[in-house]
């Protein structure tokens, strides 16, 4: 029986499925897959609803560095504000207005796919109460990406396939309740889908696709004196894959915060531990994310490490003038 045709058939599976795994990581096309920790620092990349829920301006910088992968986004969002009444002593009284604003600059590295991008976000606040203590917010945000795409070679002229580079527009979508304590969010990423067509094989080398993000949390205080808050919440990450656990969806975190400083966990994967903090000084904050292999030896497995510094640029003006606001 002669062998070699389905030994070639084999060799193409086998390559499609590694190259299709290899691809995985690289999702960064749609928002970035890495740093991971924006999820937890600058939620508004994905939900660009969230973006000017804050009373106050700020600029974020995440480094991110695993192996020979590594990721950095600049962040930024903010409230914008109008003339109030003016005063004798404050003349140019400003308040917030209904409309926030945002945008983020990322970069990721990881073989066989870099990409660059960047998006603008804007988002309407609207309050469901006279003290403008509840809000409804709706925000979106378009976005370009550049990717380019190594060649892969083989002995097999079948199995090599070119170099790429492509750039392409996208939208986002969200919407966002938030109160003192509690908050809830819905959003659709990458809404436009896939800017290529899949080759012959019917695989697509820039793996876009549309994705949904659902996000709950509640504060609890538990010492108002101290400014000790617990602040469970969950996010519903609907971007995995069809072949995953439904508890693979689930990426629960945990937030505590005493005064300026904040600690806690977030279970993006469950194969790894993951650790986070941030301290709050007056005018910027320092952070760091890292996760550790539950089942591997750390030496045997890369680390993923992050590092996190943002800049508040204007007073906290909310009547919940309290540190775990930010």
């Amino acid at each position: 029986m002669e062998f070699k045709p389905y030994i070639s058939v084999l060799k193409r599976i086998v390559f499609l499925l590694v190259f299709y795994s290899s691809s995985i990581p690289s999702n960064g096309q749609q928002v970035p897959l890495n740093p991971v920790s924006y999820r937890i620092f600058s939620p508004f990349i994905f939900n660009p609803a969230i973006a000017g829920s804050k009373d106050f301006s700020s600029v974020d910088i995440i480094v991110g560095k695993q192996g020979e992968s590594n990721s950095q986004i600049i962040c930024a969002n903010t409230r914008l504000k109008k003339n109030g009444p003016g005063y004798f002593l404050s003349p140019n009284n400003k308040k917030f207005s209904n409309f926030g604003i945002g945008g983020f600059l990322f970069h990721e590295e990881r073989s066989p796919s870099r990409n660059i991008g960047i998006s603008a976000i804007g988002s309407y606040q609207l309050p469901l109460d006279p003290q403008s203590l509840y809000f409804i917010s709706f925000g979106v945000g378009v976005k370009g990406v550049y990717n380019i795409m190594d060649s892969i070679t083989s002995s097999d002229p079948l199995l090599s396939t070119p170099g790429k580079k492509i750039f392409y527009p996208n939208v986002d979508a969200g919407i966002y309740f938030y109160g003192p304590k509690l908050y809830a969010g819905f959003s659709a990423v990458d809404l436009l889908g896939n800017p290529e067509d899949p080759d012959s094989t019917g695989v697509y080398r820039l793996p876009v696709n549309r994705h949904y993000y659902a996000i709950a949390g509640y504060k609890f205080i538990l010492n108002s004196s101290l400014d000790i808050i617990l602040e469970p919440s969950l996010l519903l990450n609907l971007t995995r894959f069809s072949n995953q656990k439904a508890v693979d969806f689930l990426e629960p975190m945990l937030k505590l915060y005493m005064k300026g400083f904040c600690v806690g966990t977030y279970f993006n994967n469950y194969d790894n531990l993951s650790f986070f903090f941030q301290f709050q000084y007056p005018k910027f904050y320092v952070g760091t994310f890292f996760e550790i292999p539950r089942n591997t030896p750390f030496y045997k497995k890369d680390l993923n490490i992050e590092i996190t510094f943002g800049i508040n640029f204007s007073v906290i003006k909310s009547r919940n003038l309290k540190y775990y606001h930010w």
